[in-house]
């Protein structure tokens, strides 16, 4: 555990009303930490968890209003003293092919997985950087390290989401931050339900890949075989150890896609190794480069 973060935490969690922001809010509260719980109905959080207010800062906070996120950090600190870490829950889905995309459709789901995610965290660091102390915890999702039919735009903002995170974690790690990015399967949330946007245009070229996403979605929502209560508890164990990884996959068709997505990479690049390795100068080309110079 990190020695400059005491036992009790102050948690920021977004996108809290419902799915795995508000079982870690309520997992948070029930290891008697304190958070701040971001939403845009916030009256709704605090009636849920009503039994700790002393504990409990729910405020309102719209991802694109970069005044409101700063407004948030300033209560949160003023309430609480402190950030100790910021969890990046907030975002939605979007089903249907590429191709069958809209420019608003991308830009919606964009603006909050990636760019909301940005807003906040770009406001919480200055806090971290001042206490040199911090962890980051951003929700990507396994579709944020294999891609799948039907959910290409999606994919896209969550493999965003990990480069972003990997990156991070280099830049803020020295300064005593630590960053965790959450890969889960499927869950039963509302990701597939209210969380989940489908695409207005159908191409029925499309009909027996991403068009079977589609109808999956709806069958298996409510069926997933992930625990969002089990996944917090998850998330705040990992986050509270000693040594928080990078990389945390929740749920076993997770790891199972992860691990496939691994071999098939590994596969590539053995098969044209000679290939990839070739594109580089060779050392004797370098040498009469040199000594043309």
């Amino acid at each position: 555990m990190d020695a400059h973060i005491p036992d009790n935490r102050v948690w920021v969690i977004t996108g809290a009303s419902r799915g795995f922001g508000r079982e870690l809010v309520r997992a948070a509260l029930a290891r008697g930490d304190c958070v701040v719980a971001t939403s845009r109905n916030p009256e709704k959080v605090a009636a849920d968890f009503d039994d700790a207010p002393d504990r409990l800062l729910a405020v309102p906070m719209d991802l694109r209003d970069s005044a409101q996120i700063m407004a948030m950090v300033d209560s949160a600190v003023g309430r609480f003293g402190r950030i100790d870490v910021l969890v990046n829950n907030a975002g939605h889905g979007l089903i249907g092919a590429v191709e069958e995309a809209t420019d608003v459709e991308i830009a919606n789901v964009f603006e909050t997985n990636v760019f909301g995610l940005v807003r906040v965290t770009r406001a919480v660091l200055p806090h971290m950087r001042g206490r040199r102390s911090g962890c980051i915890v951003n929700l990507s999702s396994i579709g944020g390290l294999v891609g799948l039919p039907g959910f290409g735009i999606y994919n896209a903002t969550k493999f965003a989401v990990e480069g972003l995170s990997e990156a991070l974690a280099k830049e803020v790690g020295p300064l005593g931050i630590r960053v965790m990015v959450v890969e889960p399967g499927p869950f039963r949330t509302d990701f597939l339900g209210g969380s989940l946007a489908v695409m207005g245009k159908v191409l029925p070229d499309y009909a027996h890949t991403a068009g079977q996403t589609r109808v999956a979605a709806e069958s298996r929502n409510g069926a997933q075989p992930g625990d969002p209560v089990r996944a917090a508890e998850a998330i705040i164990r990992a986050v509270t150890s000693e040594e928080a990884p990078l990389h945390l996959v929740l749920g076993e068709g997770a790891y199972k896609l992860a691990t496939e997505k691994l071999d098939l990479l590994r596969a590539d690049m053995e098969k044209w190794k000679e290939l990839g390795l070739s594109t580089d100068y060779s050392k004797a080309s370098q040498a009469e480069t040199l000594k043309a110079k």
